[in-house]
């Protein structure tokens, strides 16, 4: 028997990958008159399929077995109407007897653990044929990251009850919060406020709730793939019927595309839930990334890391992605701990998604950094190589998020809106999405994602407060904090870059201070519709601020000479102030915009470059574009904590 060390060095050969690199169709091939199941298994010595009625419990109706083919690929054909069977694939390999799913499966059964053929014609929701992608442009571009479950779990959503943290809850138009008919949430929310884009945390089968069980007191982000092509069951209101849960999300995805919003997913690769998976069982060891001794590497920090240099497992990669893509209508990809992949495997995946119809508006972005220490040798997907990257392939800019607010690991440490000294550098950094700076490697603005929260780490209300108190009140309604909230918005949302923000940042949204909620209760995680009444002045500020930007197309190109444009003024510290000339014929409103930062208490008189500015955002009114508005020349006094945006008319 070979030892890990072993299997590590014969699959890391050029021999092995010459006798058993595959690019054939994987998984099951579905017709009306049978169904072909492929299994790529190079080192079992015998695959069985063993049928079921069931996703779950009763018994096997028979078994056969698979015939092994050239490259490593076993297949057997069931002749007849399977749609609705599920199966299971038994694998011998060297270390031992394994019953498992087939890692190319497109449907499962409760918890993942049957996969499942499926007649697409005949699941499919009513008219999701026509479903296609909207048209965003660029400068439309903005995420609002969500999870499925927080979405609408609210019991003041106004979502009916068996739809509450379901995917059916974005298909349910007009809710009202507690069916008042005045306040808007949900998906009568979102259209509203005007994002361009839904990020969903992780929808596909995942590990970590058990899909069996009521979800009452269950409750994890997801970030624990189980199959990687299946949309994940307690999101459906019948885990029990594999096909359920494929239709309720697309329509879900209808929903959003009907609504004019891209929808992005957050996708996992990076590991698997645990070291007994579909890939590890069909063939051990090859799929996730060995150190020296043969041994898991462990650079994500949950036990396993996906070998994404390993050409069998770059396929599988590429294929899982193009087929949401295909399949799903899937507008972008935000991958978890991008940093774990290998560049080469990153661009190869940009240019295959180019190849679709429409596939150069899919985006894609990821964090750019590891977990862990990695045994990965090849040029990692992180900062440090993006000017290697596509210039398509954008990153999470942490140098934005932590000059802005401060360090988010450190509840107490302040940054810019917070008025921690010097930091007016970085933030003219981030204004210039770091095109000028040094602290990353020549790269086109539109690879950044700015942000100051994510799912991950403080909301931004919270590190807001625990910055300003010893102990918070974080359900108060505090002034200072929403000051320092809209100021923060305010660089966001005028920067250079792809604007990205938690949902719920946009109405103060807490978690009591707590940093880290992936397995927390519903109740601390759910977005809290009350607030979003109670801070309606934030969200109008927000909404107000997306529409602005939508008016001055270049804050949002991708040309690397833009942020190059952009003139800084000189003025006394902390301020900060630029502004930034139109392209003729981008259908800019504003001949140019003109912008100032002030994190102080104070209102200092600022002057204005030559010219008729109109005063599109004051620092509180971020809608002042919409209609008349004051038309001032020579200077502009600043309110205390405020982003000021005019417009030169």
């Amino acid at each position: 028997m070979k030892t890990p060390a072993e299997w590590k060095a014969l699959f890391e050969s050029e021999a092995f990958a010459q006798q058993t690199c595959y690019y054939g169709p994987l998984g099951p091939e579905y017709s009306p008159a049978g169904t072909r199941l492929r299994l790529w298994a190079p080192t079992a010595r015998q695959v069985m399929v063993n049928l079921y009625r069931r996703g779950d419990g009763g018994a096997c109706i028979g078994s056969m077995p698979l015939e092994k083919g050239p490259q490593g690929v076993w297949s057997v054909y069931l002749p007849g109407d399977q749609h609705g069977r599920y199966y299971t694939f038994t694998v011998q390999t060297e270390t031992g007897l394994r019953e498992t799913g087939d890692p190319y499966a497109r449907a499962a059964g409760v918890n993942g653990n049957r996969s499942m053929i499926v007649d697409f014609a005949r699941i499919d929701p009513p008219g999701w044929e026509k479903d296609q992608r909207p048209v965003i442009p660029p400068e439309r571009r903005s995420v609002w990251e969500v999870s499925v479950r927080d979405f609408s779990q609210d019991p003041a959503s106004g979502i009916r009850p068996a739809w509450r943290g379901k995917f059916l809850a974005f298909t349910q138009q007009g809710t009202t919060l507690n069916s008042d008919g005045v306040h808007p949430t949900c998906m009568n929310y979102l259209r509203r406020l005007g994002v361009g884009y839904v990020q969903l945390m992780p929808i596909f089968d995942f590990g970590s709730v058990d899909e069996s069980r009521p979800l009452t007191r269950q409750y994890n982000w997801g970030y624990d793939p189980t199959n990687y092509n299946v949309p994940e069951g307690s999101y459906s209101t019948d885990p029990l019927r594999g096909e359920v849960r494929l239709r309720e999300c697309k329509q879900m995805i209808a929903a959003l595309h009907a609504a004019g919003i891209g929808v992005v997913m957050d996708v996992v690769y990076n590991h698997m839930y645990r070291n007994e998976n579909v890939l590890n069982n069909t063939t051990p060891y090859y799929f996730f990334r060995q150190n020296e001794d043969g041994s898991f590497s462990n650079g994500s920090g949950c036990g396993n890391e996906f070998a994404s240099e390993r050409p069998m497992a770059r396929r599988y990669l590429i294929d899982s992605v193009l087929y949401w893509a295909q399949e799903y209508h899937i507008d972008g990809f935000r991958f978890d701990l991008m940093g774990l992949y290998d560049v080469d495997t990153m661009n190869e995946l940009r240019a295959e998604l180019d190849k679709l119809p429409g596939g150069r508006s899919i985006l894609m972005y990821g964090e750019p950094w590891q977990g862990g220490g990695s045994a990965l040798r090849r040029y990692e997907a992180n900062k440090n190589n993006l000017s290697m990257l596509n210039e398509r392939i954008g990153i999470f800019c942490d140098n934005t998020r932590d000059a802005i607010k401060g360090g988010c690991f450190n509840a107490r440490e302040p940054g810019y809106v917070e008025g921690k000294p010097d930091s007016f550098w970085d933030v003219g950094g981030a204004v210039a999405a770091w095109c000028r700076s040094d602290r990353l490697p020549p790269h086109s603005p539109a690879q950044i994602v700015s942000y100051v929260s994510a799912h991950d780490n403080f909301t931004l209300w919270d590190k807001l407060l625990m910055v300003r108190y010893p102990h918070p009140e974080f359900t108060a309604t505090d002034p200072a904090a929403l000051a320092q909230n809209r100021l923060a918005a305010g660089i966001i949302l005028t920067s250079m870059g792809l604007p990205f923000w938690q949902a719920g940042e946009e109405f103060a949204r807490t978690k009591k201070g707590q940093g880290n909620s992936y397995r927390s209760s519903p109740a601390l995680n759910r977005l809290d519709w009350k607030r979003a009444q109670q801070f309606h002045s934030l969200v109008d500020y927000y909404r107000g601020l997306i529409g602005l930007r939508a008016t001055f197309p270049r804050l949002s190109s991708a040309d690397r000479t833009a942020p190059e444009a952009i003139r800084f003024f000189s003025l006394e510290q902390p301020l900060v102030g630029w502004t930034l000339p139109a392209l003729p014929g981008d259908g800019s409103w504003w001949r140019a915009l003109c912008v100032f930062y002030n994190p102080t208490a104070d209102t200092p008189a600022v002057p204005l470059p030559e010219g008729s500015w109109k005063l599109l955002s004051d620092g509180t009114s971020s809608s002042l574009w919409r209609g008349k508005s004051q038309i001032l020349t020579g200077s502009v006094t600043l309110a205390p904590c405020s982003a000021t945006v005019l417009g030169l008319i």
